[in-house]
């Protein structure tokens, strides 16, 4: 890792590091395995282990995954291989899932992953909403499992191949948005998005439909050093927007879940992913990252986003690691995964967070357990 990528590191949740190989087991069972099922349903089992893992839950990973083997399948059978000459008509081909999880599998194999990362991050970035924003919280799960002590292993560059290969076989853009004025808050900034007024369908039918979204929050100290001409948004900077964009995004699934409790985890989700993935990427690259992950929160919070919020359900405190145990006893992918992003939230703040926490659980309330 070059010197622009050092230091970046931010209050992560306390995770553990796999002295037991589970992960790396759990991931070379799940690569004989395609990213989808049911012909575009995404496969959360390589993140859902990883985030097990990451909690201490890792005696449970294969039981989970003997749960979840209905959903697995195999991989799909390759088309025609991706090239340096033909990857930009292969981009967005779902035909070609085999043939692009096989060109990063040799990309990582023949390269330091991180290079291969920054190569293809601006490539990939402008589909981020693509597959559901799965393909990018994938990917985020794999570079944090990278980034860990023990975590350059065979196995754990493969399943960033496999990420990697997912996002470039479903990738797509939003057309046709126009980008409203900034919010100076992140909480601001989920208020003013327009909600799309039909809100049926599957959610590539609920992309389609959204005109609108507010430009990404940019806070009002900066909004007027801006407009003074001191420059644009500064690498900490964005990074600073990403975090309360999380944060913000997780406090309110506390209110909002009832929306849609599964589809609304991913608002979250998707720019902790982005937040995840930016210590391994060059400093350079942070504001994009910043500004694709709002408009991929935002965009879920328009075609899943209820119109008004609700009371947060009262009940005795519950430390976070027990909430985040409670998710994993659930079984839910989703209630695992977003109680996941609610430890990074709560771990970042001061003094914890209890509406974070309180979200987790309302999580495996709406959500049906396994």
């Amino acid at each position: 890792m070059d010197s622009d990528t050092q230091g970046a590191h931010r209050a992560d949740s306390a995770g553990t590091a796999d002295r037991t190989g589970t992960l790396d087991e759990a991931l070379e069972r799940l690569h004989t395995c395609g990213p989808e099922h049911e012909g575009w349903l995404s496969n959360h089992a390589p993140m859902a282990v990883e985030a097990l893992v990451r909690h201490g839950q890792a005696r449970s990973v294969h039981r989970w995954i003997d749960a979840y083997r209905d959903k697995l399948e195999d991989m799909p059978s390759p088309d025609t291989p991706v090239t340096e000459a033909n990857w930009r008509e292969a981009l967005g081909d779902p035909r070609r899932l085999a043939d692009w999880t096989d060109y990063f599998t040799h990309q990582v194999d023949e390269h330091p992953w991180q290079d291969v990362l920054a190569l293809w991050w601006p490539r990939l970035l402008p589909g981020i909403s693509a597959g559901a924003t799965h393909p990018v919280i994938r990917t985020g799960h794999a570079v944090r499992a990278l980034l860990t002590d023990d975590g350059q292993t065979a196995p754990r560059r493969t399943e960033l191949a496999h990420a990697l290969g997912y996002w470039a076989a479903r990738h797509s853009t939003l057309s046709g948005v126009t980008m409203l004025p900034a919010e100076t808050s992140a909480e601001a900034g989920y208020e003013a998005v327009p909600l799309i007024a039909d809100q049926s369908g599957g959610i590539r039918a609920r992309l389609a439909r959204i005109t609108a979204l507010p430009q990404r929050p940019v806070p009002a100290a900066r909004t007027a050093a801006e407009k003074a001409g001191s420059g644009g948004t500064d690498p900490d900077e964005a990074r600073a927007d990403l975090e309360e964009i999380v944060r913000a995004a997780t406090r309110r699934y506390a209110t909002h879940a009832h929306g849609s409790p599964v589809m609304l985890v991913h608002a979250a989700t998707a720019p902790n992913a982005v937040l995840r993935i930016l210590p391994a990427l060059p400093r350079t690259l942070w504001a994009a990252g910043a500004d694709a992950a709002w408009a991929a929160s935002a965009a879920v919070t328009a075609v899943y986003g209820p119109a008004e919020g609700k009371p947060v359900p009262s009940g005795s405190p519950v430390p976070p690691q027990e909430a985040f145990a409670r998710a994993a006893a659930h079984g839910d992918e989703h209630a695992i995964k977003f109680a996941d992003t609610a430890l990074d939230v709560i771990a970042s703040a001061d003094g914890g967070d209890p509406l974070a926490t309180a979200a987790m659980l309302r999580a495996t309330e709406l959500i049906e357990p396994v």
